[in-house]
């Protein structure tokens, strides 16, 4: 043996004899420095994992966690999710008091078990067993005992050293011993700066990791933290052998074995589709019309039987029935476009707010949604097929800006998603003012958006009176005693702009010192909040959506009223983006304002911070400066 696999092998008797002694449940026991910023801290979490064939895995978890709070009470994860492919073993849970004294035990039988359900699913055989304790006084500790076996061995457990922020660490690991002959591959992100050990090739260990505060601007949490993923080249999902040497390989595996067999639709289906669009110039109008009767037709709702996870259900199905999942209107809508020769690929992706990545270097089950990808020239235009309402093509704020896997007939490709540069996520306001002696106003403002800030506005319309009246009331909080007249608006999903036409009037929005009146020129968009300051920034920060506003106000005084004083122009520009403001004289009875603000998309060092946030307080100040008028 070498000295290497010596050293491992010791360290691993050492890790496992320090394991096996009575544990100290104690919580006075708990390192000082793993209580700081915590609500919680993972005593232990080994996990081992015996791999003995490309269908069968063992799985042992042991999880004991002190709680500090009721915030700390997610980190316990003391629960199992299970169908017919997964067998439970061993399921059991002891309380400990902040004595290290057991108060409680909870055997299987005792563990809450429902469906897995979301409130979307109508079909579902996935379960779940989980521990629902309440407790009476904090800290407790909670020990998680866990043993199943799986026949399913796409999903192998990856391995989170830091689990959420406000969770300390004093030991985790994990450990896979592979016997199925079958090659392993691993990934391992962001080890480097943390208290972590490669025992092994499939062997980690982390210990005594302080808690980590959650910052403003962050990037994704799984992005920054250090994991481990793991993937077997040959593996079972669901009874449906798989290979995966590469993107390729799993990509046309998912093609021939969940997507191919499952397209077919009624030729009277395919005749009607036909016909809507055989005045259609191109394959994008073909596209456009298809997407539009789709969203017509169907409704979400998932679908989580089986292999339901990822296989959709039959295109003929969602045809008849009117719903279906991500996956299932995915795949009906590119049946759809086959019938009228237009093609298209089921794409899998990462979706949510955050920008999150398919790993293009490391083949494994990733992402947790389907969109449906359509070539456009060198490019493609995206479909987000489980919205009724989403204009073709938009996919800002969910599956933008990000890599993906298309599924074609020769194999899995990573592509990148739609990028909504700053300037086209653009929100322009202008607005006419009148401005009484008294410091009253009159306005009539308009505010079209569009990119990303087209989300952002648009669901308004859709609201009651009475919250619409809250909204703006809320989101034009700097006019005082604003009424608001009445609110037109213009979806116009053919171009992706949203229109807003707003009539109001406000009370001694001026406010009078002495002989003049003291009005902010910047009415409508008024930037009001500054980014929290910290002593010493411990992550990087990111901007992961630029956008523009462009805002102009034209001004009208009553007669009686002049100008006192205005402000002179600032330009303020730095990698972070770019802000103007003016206030231009036209007449003695009229002013123009003008404001720009561009904020760039970027990843920045923890260092940057500190000239990110004085970017924002320069722009706060100057938003609120204000002009000075006098009577006549």
């Amino acid at each position: 043996m070498t000295y290497k696999s010596i050293q491992s092998m010791l360290i691993m008797l050492i890790f496992f004899f320090n394991y096996s002694q009575n544990y100290n449940y104690v919580t006075t026991e708990i390192a000082p420095e793993l209580k700081e910023n915590a609500n919680a801290v993972v005593r232990k979490n080994e996990v081992t994992i015996e791999l003995s064939s490309y269908n069968k895995m063992l799985v042992k978890k042991h999880r004991i966690v002190t709680v500090f709070n009721k915030m700390g009470a997610k980190s316990i994860n003391a629960g199992i999710g299970y169908d017919n492919t997964i067998s439970i073993k061993k399921l059991e849970t002891r309380i400990y008091n902040a004595l290290g004294i057991e108060i409680k035990k909870i055997k299987e039988k005792d563990f809450i078990d429902v469906s897995a359900a979301d409130g979307f699913s109508i079909y579902t055989d996935y379960r779940v067993k989980y521990l629902k304790y309440i407790p009476n006084t904090y800290p407790y500790t909670v020990e998680y005992i866990e043993e199943s076996v799986r026949s399913t061995t796409a999903f192998i457990p990856s391995w989170y050293a830091i689990e959420d922020y406000y969770t300390s660490v004093e030991n985790s690991s994990i450990t896979i011993n592979n016997t199925s002959g079958i090659t392993l591959s691993k990934k391992t992100y962001n080890l480097e700066h943390y208290n972590i050990t490669a025992v092994s090739d499939f062997s980690y260990m982390a210990s005594d990791i302080k808690a980590i505060k959650k910052e403003s601007y962050s990037p994704a949490f799984s992005s920054i933290m250090p994991s481990v993923r793991f993937s077997l080249k040959e593996f079972d999902m669901k009874g449906v052998k798989g290979t995966n040497t590469s993107w390729k390989d799993f990509g046309k595996w998912m093609n021939d074995k969940l997507i191919s067999e499952t397209t077919a639709l009624p030729e009277a289906v395919k005749v009607k589709m036909r016909d809507l669009t055989k005045n259609a110039k191109t394959d994008l109008e073909k596209a456009k019309i298809v997407y539009e009767y789709m969203q017509n037709k169907t409704r979400y709702i998932s679908i989580q039987i089986g292999i339901g996870g990822w296989k959709p259900m039959l295109a003929s199905d969602v045809d008849r029935l009117g719903y279906g999942d991500c996956k299932a209107l995915t795949n009906y809508t590119k049946s759809l476009l086959e019938a009228v020769g237009v093609m298209s690929y089921y794409t899998v992706i990462d979706a949510g707010r955050d920008i999150k990545n398919i790993d293009k270097e490391f083949s494994s089950i990733q992402g947790n949604h389907a969109i449906l990808s359509v070539p456009n020239e060198a490019n493609y235009t995206f479909l987000e097929c489980t919205s009724q309402t989403a204009p073709f093509g938009y996919n800002a704020n969910f599956t933008d800006d990000r890599d993906a896997l298309i599924i074609t007939p020769e194999g899995g490709k990573i592509i990148h998603t739609k990028v909504y540069e700053a300037k086209d996520n653009l929100q322009t306001t202008t607005s006419k003012v009148k401005v009484s002696a008294l410091g009253d106003i009159e306005a009539a403002v308009t505010i079209v958006s569009e990119g990303t800030q087209y989300s952002y506005h648009e669901g308004i319309q859709n609201e009651s009176e009475k919250d619409k009246d809250a909204y703006y009331k809320e989101y034009l909080d700097n006019v005082n005693n604003l009424e608001l007249l009445g609110v037109k608006f213009n979806n116009d999903k053919g171009a992706i702009k949203f229109t807003e036409e707003i009539e109001l009037n406000a009370r001694k929005y001026a406010a009078k010192t002495g002989d003049l009146l003291l009005m902010a020129p910047n009415m409508f968009n008024k930037i009001k909040t500054i980014p929290p300051r910290y002593e010493e920034r411990k992550l990087p920060f990111e901007i992961d959506r630029g956008f523009l506003d462009i805002d102009e106000t034209e001004i009208d005084l009553a007669e009686g009223m002049g100008i006192e004083a205005i402000k002179d122009p600032v330009t303020i520009k730095n990698k972070f983006g770019e802000y103007h403001c003016s206030v231009k004289k036209v007449s003695d009875k009229k002013l123009v304002y003008s404001r720009k603000l561009m904020i760039n998309k970027g990843k920045y060092t923890k260092e940057d911070y500190n000239d990110y946030r004085n970017f924002y307080i320069n722009i706060v100040k100057h938003d609120k400066s204000k002009i000075a008028l006098k009577s006549m």
